[in-house]
Protein backbone atom coordinates (compact mmCIF):
# COMPACT_ATOMS: atom_id res chain seq x y z
CA UNK A 1 0.00 0.00 0.00
CA UNK A 2 2.63 2.14 0.18
CA UNK A 3 2.62 5.13 -2.42
CA UNK A 4 5.48 4.92 -5.23
CA UNK A 5 6.83 1.58 -4.26
CA UNK A 6 9.33 0.81 -6.75
CA UNK A 7 10.80 4.75 -6.29
CA UNK A 8 10.84 4.02 -2.48
CA UNK A 9 12.28 0.59 -2.94
CA UNK A 10 14.87 2.13 -5.75
CA UNK A 11 15.74 5.09 -3.52
CA UNK A 12 16.74 2.69 -0.57
CA UNK A 13 19.05 0.23 -2.81
CA UNK A 14 20.39 3.02 -4.81
CA UNK A 15 21.49 4.67 -1.40
CA UNK A 16 22.95 1.35 0.61
CA UNK A 17 24.66 -0.17 -2.82
CA UNK A 18 26.59 2.93 -3.06
CA UNK A 19 27.21 2.32 0.86
CA UNK A 20 28.23 -0.96 0.44
CA UNK A 21 30.36 -0.86 -2.62
CA UNK A 22 32.37 2.02 -1.57
CA UNK A 23 33.13 1.04 2.27
CA UNK A 24 33.61 -2.43 1.04
CA UNK A 25 36.17 -1.82 -1.65
CA UNK A 26 37.75 1.02 0.64
CA UNK A 27 38.11 -1.65 3.35
CA UNK A 28 40.91 -3.34 0.67
CA UNK A 29 42.61 -0.06 -0.91
CA UNK A 30 45.57 -0.57 1.35
CA UNK A 31 46.26 -3.74 1.23
CA UNK A 32 45.41 -3.71 -2.72
CA UNK A 33 48.08 -1.48 -3.21
CA UNK A 34 50.41 -2.61 -0.60
CA UNK A 35 53.23 -3.09 -3.50
CA UNK A 36 53.10 0.53 -4.15
CA UNK A 37 53.66 2.31 -1.13
CA UNK A 38 56.07 0.21 0.28
CA UNK A 39 58.17 1.14 -2.47
CA UNK A 40 57.47 4.79 -3.20
CA UNK A 41 56.53 7.47 -0.40
CA UNK A 42 52.82 8.42 -1.34
CA UNK A 43 50.09 9.64 0.92
CA UNK A 44 47.87 6.39 1.34
CA UNK A 45 44.30 7.81 1.76
CA UNK A 46 44.98 8.73 -2.45
CA UNK A 47 44.33 4.93 -2.93
CA UNK A 48 40.92 4.91 -0.64
CA UNK A 49 39.65 8.29 -3.06
CA UNK A 50 40.57 6.93 -5.87
CA UNK A 51 37.90 3.84 -5.17
CA UNK A 52 35.43 6.37 -3.97
CA UNK A 53 35.55 8.27 -7.32
CA UNK A 54 35.22 5.06 -9.07
CA UNK A 55 32.00 4.54 -6.77
CA UNK A 56 30.88 7.73 -7.33
CA UNK A 57 30.46 7.31 -11.05
CA UNK A 58 28.91 4.10 -10.74
CA UNK A 59 26.59 6.20 -8.30
CA UNK A 60 26.00 8.54 -11.00
CA UNK A 61 25.28 6.35 -13.47
CA UNK A 62 22.69 4.63 -11.69
CA UNK A 63 21.31 8.00 -10.27
CA UNK A 64 20.40 8.56 -13.80
CA UNK A 65 18.32 5.26 -14.23
CA UNK A 66 16.64 6.05 -11.14
CA UNK A 67 15.38 9.57 -12.83
CA UNK A 68 13.98 7.56 -15.39
CA UNK A 69 12.34 5.13 -13.41
CA UNK A 70 10.89 8.49 -11.64
CA UNK A 71 9.33 9.60 -14.80
CA UNK A 72 7.89 6.13 -15.41
CA UNK A 73 6.59 6.44 -11.78
CA UNK A 74 5.01 9.32 -12.16
CA UNK A 75 6.91 11.38 -9.96
CA UNK A 76 6.97 15.28 -10.68
CA UNK A 77 10.23 16.97 -10.80
CA UNK A 78 10.71 20.16 -9.12
CA UNK A 79 13.30 22.01 -7.99
CA UNK A 80 13.76 20.91 -4.48
CA UNK A 81 15.42 17.75 -6.10
CA UNK A 82 18.69 20.07 -6.33
CA UNK A 83 18.88 19.39 -2.87
CA UNK A 84 20.04 16.20 -3.60
CA UNK A 85 23.32 17.16 -3.41
CA UNK A 86 23.23 17.85 0.08
CA UNK A 87 23.13 14.00 0.98
CA UNK A 88 25.05 12.70 -2.04
CA UNK A 89 27.68 14.89 -0.56
CA UNK A 90 27.14 13.58 3.00
CA UNK A 91 26.91 10.12 1.50
CA UNK A 92 29.91 10.19 -0.46
CA UNK A 93 32.04 12.14 3.02
CA UNK A 94 30.42 9.27 5.31
CA UNK A 95 31.93 6.33 2.89
CA UNK A 96 35.15 8.07 2.91
CA UNK A 97 35.24 8.29 6.52
CA UNK A 98 34.07 4.21 7.20
CA UNK A 99 36.65 3.09 4.46
CA UNK A 100 39.58 5.61 6.04
CA UNK A 101 38.46 3.65 9.30
CA UNK A 102 37.86 0.13 7.82
CA UNK A 103 41.11 0.35 5.22
CA UNK A 104 43.44 0.95 8.41
CA UNK A 105 41.57 -2.11 10.89
CA UNK A 106 42.26 -4.30 7.95
CA UNK A 107 45.90 -4.11 8.05
CA UNK A 108 45.90 -5.31 11.33
CA UNK A 109 42.76 -7.59 11.58
CA UNK A 110 42.22 -9.36 8.35
CA UNK A 111 38.91 -10.90 9.52
CA UNK A 112 37.15 -7.57 9.61
CA UNK A 113 36.54 -8.27 6.28
CA UNK A 114 33.75 -11.08 7.20
CA UNK A 115 32.27 -9.30 10.20
CA UNK A 116 31.92 -6.22 7.73
CA UNK A 117 29.93 -8.29 5.67
CA UNK A 118 27.87 -9.74 8.08
CA UNK A 119 27.04 -6.33 9.24
CA UNK A 120 26.15 -4.67 6.41
CA UNK A 121 24.09 -7.59 5.88
CA UNK A 122 22.18 -6.67 9.26
CA UNK A 123 22.35 -2.86 8.27
CA UNK A 124 20.46 -3.41 5.56
CA UNK A 125 17.35 -4.82 7.02
CA UNK A 126 18.16 -2.24 9.60
CA UNK A 127 17.90 0.43 7.09
CA UNK A 128 14.10 0.37 5.75
CA UNK A 129 14.68 -0.57 1.98
CA UNK A 130 12.14 -2.63 1.52
CA UNK A 131 9.78 -1.28 3.91
CA UNK A 132 8.40 1.13 5.87
CA UNK A 133 8.63 2.31 9.44
CA UNK A 134 5.13 4.16 10.02
CA UNK A 135 3.69 0.90 11.79
CA UNK A 136 6.04 1.33 14.82
CA UNK A 137 5.69 3.28 17.91
CA UNK A 138 7.98 6.87 17.53
CA UNK A 139 9.94 5.27 19.92
CA UNK A 140 11.11 2.82 17.68
CA UNK A 141 10.90 4.93 14.93
CA UNK A 142 13.54 7.63 16.48
CA UNK A 143 16.07 4.46 17.05
CA UNK A 144 15.95 4.43 13.35
CA UNK A 145 17.49 7.83 13.03
CA UNK A 146 20.36 6.34 14.77
CA UNK A 147 21.33 4.77 11.56
CA UNK A 148 23.37 7.07 9.26
CA UNK A 149 22.24 5.27 6.16
CA UNK A 150 18.38 5.33 6.87
CA UNK A 151 18.83 9.30 7.32
CA UNK A 152 20.38 9.47 3.28
CA UNK A 153 17.62 7.07 1.93
CA UNK A 154 14.60 8.78 3.79
CA UNK A 155 16.18 12.48 3.12
CA UNK A 156 15.95 10.64 -0.89
CA UNK A 157 12.50 9.62 -0.43
CA UNK A 158 11.71 13.49 1.20
CA UNK A 159 12.59 15.01 -1.50
CA UNK A 160 11.36 12.89 -4.44
CA UNK A 161 8.63 10.52 -3.25
CA UNK A 162 7.02 13.37 -0.54
CA UNK A 163 8.24 16.58 -2.43
CA UNK A 164 9.05 18.40 1.18
CA UNK A 165 12.29 19.58 2.36
CA UNK A 166 14.03 17.44 6.09
CA UNK A 167 13.90 19.80 8.96
CA UNK A 168 17.08 21.67 10.10
CA UNK A 169 17.57 19.75 12.69
CA UNK A 170 17.72 16.86 10.19
CA UNK A 171 20.35 18.40 8.26
CA UNK A 172 22.48 18.93 11.29
CA UNK A 173 22.29 15.28 12.45
CA UNK A 174 23.79 13.96 9.08
CA UNK A 175 26.32 16.65 9.31
CA UNK A 176 27.23 15.32 12.83
CA UNK A 177 27.04 11.73 11.58
CA UNK A 178 29.57 12.43 8.71
CA UNK A 179 31.94 14.78 10.98
CA UNK A 180 32.49 12.02 13.85
CA UNK A 181 33.11 9.50 11.19
CA UNK A 182 35.52 11.48 9.08
CA UNK A 183 37.25 13.11 12.15
CA UNK A 184 37.48 9.71 13.77
CA UNK A 185 39.22 7.96 10.25
CA UNK A 186 41.29 10.75 10.06
CA UNK A 187 42.50 10.41 13.62
CA UNK A 188 43.47 6.56 13.42
CA UNK A 189 45.21 7.35 9.63
CA UNK A 190 47.36 9.84 11.14
CA UNK A 191 47.89 7.93 14.54
CA UNK A 192 48.59 4.62 12.78
CA UNK A 193 50.20 6.01 9.31
CA UNK A 194 53.86 4.50 9.98
CA UNK A 195 52.80 1.36 10.99
CA UNK A 196 51.07 0.04 8.20
CA UNK A 197 54.15 -0.83 6.66
CA UNK A 198 54.94 -3.09 9.21
CA UNK A 199 51.79 -5.37 8.66
CA UNK A 200 51.08 -5.34 4.59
Amino acid sequence: NTPHYITYLFCGNLVFSCFNESTGQGMLSLMGNSGIFTKVNVPKYLFLLSKNIQTLINFGLTLCVFFVFCILDNITFTWKFILLLYPICCLVLFNIGVGLILSALFVFFRDIQYLWSVFTQLLMYMSAIFYTIDNYSPMVQNLFLLNPIYLFIRYFRKIVIEATIPTIWFHLLMAADVIIVLVLGCWIYKKYNTRFLYYV
